[in-house]
């Protein structure tokens, strides 16, 4: 495993790290706690120091699993967390320094840990960004030693760029891979230059850069990529990285003509987004053991090649950019 000093945090993290948004069984199935467990364990077992969960995962399962998995280890393993998507509905009125705090004390009992590494506001609505008292709020938490650090995982670029503007902000998560290539242009530059980490999420583009799905493929009815296709339940730009999936399968299917034989999409989608190095760590999600295995594969994989950067990057302008790219 490779690591990576995840920006003012000084933290040297895992660069294929672990998301849990899907941690203990498929999107829209029942938690099953022995199974994040065994997937907690394998990730950790095999150098895996960062997990990325939040408050609304799973129904709070998700902290909850990711507590227990912290007392069974000495490793220094380092935990962020998110808040703010249970204000409901999720506006930027509804958001106040007493909820988050709230939420964040809620965090620290369910995984039971006097300080939480990273907190993240959890893509709080775009006004939210323009008022400093919510961002001081951290500050107090962090002088009462119940945070380290904050960050922001963002839905937009230009979320990302206004909270650049404050200083105890020292990460942005962001949408990030081979089909949503908007945030290295401006964002990543920009944040490596205040010394701000960048994590990625949805790598995979809710597993579209798997290459396994066909046009006819089917999702569970609990599934976002069933009910949240057109945006009904949250951004859509969640759920395949914003791209309609018939388009997005087309694509793929493009991409992989243009690939050597045997190409393991899953490690190049990685390994593509691991070659830029403003990114700090990518945070694959896992819905058993046999993902992880697969994942921390990528981290033994060489540099993509020219000729391969070259045959993405035309596969996104002809068939995706106009899809995505602006409004992300």
């Amino acid at each position: 495993m490779n690591y990576r000093t995840l920006g003012k945090t000084s933290f040297k993290i895992s660069e294929i790290s672990l998301g849990t948004w899907q941690l203990g069984g498929k999107w829209g199935t029942e938690f099953d706690h022995d199974l994040a467990q065994e997937t907690l364990d394998k990730a950790i077992s095999n150098g895996v120091n960062f997990i990325d969960t939040a408050d609304v995962y799973k129904g709070t399962e998700s902290e909850v699993a990711v507590g227990k998995a912290l007392k069974k280890t000495d490793k220094r393993v380092y935990v962020a967390t998110k808040c703010g998507r249970q204000i409901n509905p999720h506006t930027n009125e509804n958001y106040t320094a007493d909820k988050l705090r709230g939420y964040v004390e809620d965090s620290l009992k369910r995984m039971d840990v006097e300080t939480i590494d990273l907190i993240q506001l959890h893509c709080p609505p775009t006004d939210t960004y323009y008022r400093p008292e919510i961002f001081g709020e951290f500050e107090k938490l962090k002088e009462e030693g119940k945070i380290l650090n904050l960050g922001v995982s963002v839905e937009k670029v230009e979320e990302g760029l206004k909270a650049l503007e404050y200083d105890n902000v020292t990460s942005i998560q962001v949408i990030y891979n081979m089909f949503r290539q908007r945030p290295h242009e401006l964002l990543f530059p920009k944040a490596k230059k205040n010394n701000v980490g960048i994590i990625v999420r949805v790598p995979l583009a809710s597993g579209l850069l798997t290459g396994k799905f066909t046009k006819d493929a089917t999702f569970a009815e609990g599934d976002h990529r069933n009910f949240n296709r057109d945006g009904d339940a949250f951004d859509v730009g969640e759920t395949f990285s914003g791209i309609p999936f018939e388009a997005g399968v087309e694509a793929v299917k493009k991409l992989k003509d243009q690939l050597p034989e045997n190409t393991d999409l899953v490690h190049l989608a990685l390994r593509w987004i691991l070659m830029r190095n403003e990114v700090s760590c990518v945070i694959p999600g896992a819905s058993k053991v046999e993902h992880v295995k697969s994942n921390l594969q990528a981290a033994e994989k060489g540099e993509v090649s020219d000729d391969i950067m070259q045959a993405i990057d035309e596969v996104y302008e002809s068939d995706i950019k106009q899809l995505v790219h602006q409004r992300w």
